[in-house]
C-alpha cells in the first residue's frame, strides 16, 4: 500500500548516497540512494519496523523514531516537521483549511502598505493584493480579480505551470517553481483533508509535466520569508524581501514585500507605482 509518508520517506532515501550517510556499500544497487536497511540501521530501528513503517503501519511510530529517522535523513526543520505531520495525520476537521474570506481590517492593512503585499491562502490563492502587489503579480487580470468566485481568483502556482508568461516573471524560473511546489507540499502536510488542495494538485499534475515532475520529487517548504528576484516587464529587474505573515485564526498569510531603499529595485517599484 503506497502512503503519502511511504512516498515521502522513499524519496529521502534516493536523494542520500551511502557516501554521504557514512554507510559501507556492497554489491550492485537496484536502487539510488539508501536501502531500507541501511536507514534501519542508521535510525537504530528493525527492517521489518522500518518496512512496515514506509509502506502502511504508522500509528505507532514515536517522537524519537520520527526524530531518528530525520536526523539519518539530513532533514530540513521543515522537512523534519513535515515528516511528523505525516506519521500523525490530523483528523478531517483540523486538517482542512477553513474556506473563507480575509478579514476587513487585514484588507485595509495591505491597502495602507506602501509596497507590494498580497494576502494568498494555503493553496496559494490571491485573496487580496493591493496596487504594487496587482502590479507585479496581476499580468493580464482586472484589480478585482482575487474578490471573484475561487473558480475565477488568481492562483500563483497555476499561472506559473499553465499560463506561457508565468516563468518569464522570474530571473531564476528552476528555483521558483521548486518553491512553488515545495509550499504546497508543506501545506498539504498542514491540510491533508483539503478538497481545494487536493483539486488544484490533480489539476497540475495533469496539465503540467514539469509540476507532475516536480511533485513526484516531495519537496518541503514553508516559504516564509526570503528573497524574490524578478524580471518585470516594465519595473526591470527587482530584488525585493518578503516575509508571509500567518493571519491569526485562518490558513491565510499577508506577504509583504521590500526593496532596499535606494537601491535600483526601489527605483523599479517607484517607477511601477507611476504607471
Amino acid at each position: 500500500m503506497t502512503t503519502e509518508l511511504g512516498e515521502f520517506l522513499r524519496s529521502r532515501r534516493a536523494a542520500i548516497s551511502p557516501e554521504e550517510a557514512g554507510v559501507v556499500s556492497y554489491g550492485a544497487r537496484r536502487v539510488p540512494g539508501l536501502r531500507r536497511e541501511e536507514l534501519a540501521m542508521l535510525a537504530g530501528v528493525s527492517p521489518t519496523y522500518y518496512t512496515r513503517l514506509e509502506q502502511s503501519d504508522h500509528q505507532n511510530a514515536s517522537d524519537s523514531v520520527i526524530d531518528a529517522l530525520a536526523r539519518a535523513l539530513r532533514l530540513s526543520a521543515e522537512e523534519h516537521d513535515h515528516l511528523r505531520r505525516l506519521a500523525r495525520p490530523a483528523g478531517p476537521g483540523p486538517g482542512r483549511a477553513r474556506d473563507e474570506e480575509p478579514r476587513p481590517s487585514a484588507v485595509a492593512m495591505l491597502m495602507d502598505y506602501p509596497g507590494p503585499a498580497l494576502i494568498v491562502d494555503h493553496a496559494n490563492y490571491v485573496l487580496a493584493w493591493n496596487d504594487l502587489g496587482h502590479r507585479i503579480y496581476g499580468h493580464g487580470l482586472d484589480f478585482d480579480a482575487p474578490y471573484a468566485d475561487r473558480s475565477m481568483r488568481p492562483n500563483l502556482v497555476r499561472r506559473f505551470f499553465l499560463e506561457p508568461e508565468g516563468p518569464e516573471l522570474f530571473v531564476d524560473p528552476g528555483a521558483a517553481g521548486l518553491q512553488l511546489v515545495g509550499f504546497l507540499r508543506y501545506s498539504s502536510g498542514l491540510h491533508p483533508e483539503d478538497h481545494i488542495l487536493s483539486c488544484l494538485v490533480g489539476e497540475l499534475v495533469q496539465r503540467s509535466d514539469l509540476f507532475a515532475e516536480l511533485w513526484a520529487e516531495h519537496p518541503v517548504m514553508d516559504c516564509g520569508y526570503g528573497i524574490k528576484r524578478l524580471r518585470h516587464p516594465v519595473a526591470g529587474r527587482l530584488d525585493l524581501s518578503y516575509e508571509a505573515m500567518v493571519l491569526p485564526e485562518t490558513s491565510q498569510r499577508l506577504v509583504l514585500y521590500r526593496a532596499e531603499p535606494g537601491s535600483p529595485s526601489a527605483d523599479g517599484l517607484s517607477q511601477l507605482a507611476g504607471q
